[in-house]
């Protein structure tokens, strides 16, 4: 081949490449739709759930708290899976996994059986979620990567938009069944693009075993963890599970540190964390979560609590967050072509926290809806540009057999800190309120029970998000940290 043949052969290449990449891109994002759908569309839909089951409070709190500790303490353990024998057949074992879970949940005859077939859910998820985010750093160029993980990401935010529509209609006009009904088809038709599109990548050639001791560890210790902090506003520090879910985290922790250090084939490879681009970047998605999985919680509340609307008219209130937020995720990559990944990552933590910080100074009872409107906005553009591009500095150079573990632990981190920001809000705003009150509050009657108790709650409010303003400050400092440094991982 000339040298002119070959020069007009590499860009057709490139372009051939970056096809493919875009029909993998299409798979993982439909999949994290589907998935991400599942739980949006239920939290409208769980009353109903709970009313044609006659489930109780325990169970009917299990159907959601069972999937998120479940994703949690899998992420990990499916890393390691996935660098092992290779992404593409846990990524289609995962769909199929959902789907399955999905059809059979619609046919659960009452609510604990829902609750185990909502963690068969999470095993799907957790295999689809470990290998998503790796799928996408392998199939794009370099240049083009934060493209491809700005649509990515956008998926998410587009669930949060339609999931409760979904969840809403399913329920009112064909039963609460549909909610999980609706994922079958659009699951298998997934399940044949992915089986279709996904490339035969090749497993990893490096010694396979796993171990199963540091894979109980994580269970014990992770799990009881975030069992801990998910019960805590529900049952107070001093009751059992929660005292027994901290001493297991306590007691596991330890013991896996002393463990991993020491096995042939860790569950963590601990070297990961003398690479300062992982360490802080997994830090930084850790305090990101912190800092604003609870936001739409809060606002929604609010208008409940203090202003008394209805959960719909309230829920809309928070849209504008969502819709920036999936607006700047797809804008991330673009942005990315102009800046370094490190920059928008330094500048979308820096206008959520302002974004916070605005929440902060102006809550009231009385506040306008504008100007509530307007911060939202601002931290649903921060988030936006955050995580594609921190997903972006984390994952690229890492070696391909190495992308699942380094993506589960940013999964897990990330969706620890989720957990960990809502137990601290949901027991701060509570603070200045009487015991009697707490109930009331989460019911969203506030403002009709006990109109005299709403200053308090507007306190407790400002305490809240004064948490989260200094987390999100402090992530600022961790990405400014970042910025400096190189990557030492190979």
């Amino acid at each position: 081949m000339t040298t002119a043949e070959r020069t007009h052969a590499a860009p057709a290449e490139e372009r051939e490449r970056l096809r493919r990449a875009w029909r993998i891109l299409s798979v993982v994002s439909l999949a994290s739709v589907l998935t991400a759908l599942g739980g949006s569309a239920l939290n409208v839909a769980l009353p109903e759930v709970v009313r044609q089951t006659h489930a109780g409070a325990d169970a009917a709190s299990w159907i959601l708290i069972a999937f998120q500790l479940t994703t949690t303490v899998l992420t990990v353990v499916f890393g390691r899976l996935a660098d092992m024998f290779g992404r593409r057949a846990m990524y289609l074992t995962g769909l199929a996994t959902y789907t399955l879970a999905s059809l059979l949940a619609g046919l659960a005859p009452d609510a604990w059986i829902i609750v185990a077939l909502r963690v068969l859910q999470a095993a799907g998820t957790a295999m689809l979620l470990t290998n998503s985010a790796a799928i996408v750093t392998d199939a794009f160029p370099r240049a083009r990567l934060g493209e491809g993980m700005g649509v990515y990401t956008a998926s998410f935010s587009i669930a949060q938009l339609v999931g409760p529509t979904v969840g809403g209609f399913f329920t009112e006009h064909l039963g609460w069944r549909w909610v999980f009904w609706y994922n079958v088809p659009i699951g298998l038709i997934c399940l044949a693009w992915g089986a279709f599109v996904l490339p035969r990548g090749r497993s990893s050639s490096g010694e396979r075993g796993l171990d199963l001791t540091g894979n109980v560890l994580v269970l014990a210790g992770l799990g009881g963890l975030l069992l801990a902090l998910s019960e805590v506003t529900r049952l107070g520090w001093g009751h059992p599970l929660v005292a027994g879910g901290v001493a297991a985290f306590l007691l596991a922790l330890p013991l896996f540190v002393w463990r991993e250090g020491r096995a042939r084939h860790p569950v963590v490879d601990l070297r990961l964390f003398r690479d300062p681009p992982f360490a802080l970047g997994t830090a930084a998605s850790f305090l990101n979560s912190v800092a604003r999985v609870s936001v739409v919680f809060l606002v929604a509340l609010f208008f409940q609590a203090v202003r008394g609307e209805d959960p719909v008219p309230a829920a809309l209130k928070v849209l504008p967050l969502s819709i920036a937020a999936m607006a700047a995720s797809v804008t991330s990559g673009f942005l990315q072509r102009r800046l370094s990944p490190r920059t928008v990552t330094v500048i979308g933590t820096s206008l959520t926290a302002a974004g916070l910080a605005g929440l902060l100074c102006t809550i009231s009872a009385t506040v306008p809806y504008a100007a509530m409107a307007a911060f939202l906005v601002l931290i649903g553009v921060g988030s936006g540009l955050f995580l594609p591009s921190n997903t972006t500095v984390l994952l690229d150079g890492i070696p391909s057999n190495r992308l699942g573990i380094v993506n589960a632990m940013r999964l897990m981190l990330q969706n620890t800190g989720g957990v960990v920001g809502t137990a601290m809000v949901l027991s701060v705003i509570t603070v200045p309120l009487p015991a009697a009150l707490h109930d009331v509050v989460f019911a969203g009657t506030l403002s009709q029970a006990a109109p005299t108790a709403i200053p308090d709650l507007v306190t407790g409010y400002r305490w809240a998000l004064g948490c989260m303003t200094a987390v999100a400050v402090l992530n600022v400092l961790t990405c400014l940290a970042r910025h400096g440094t190189r990557r030492a991982v190979t």
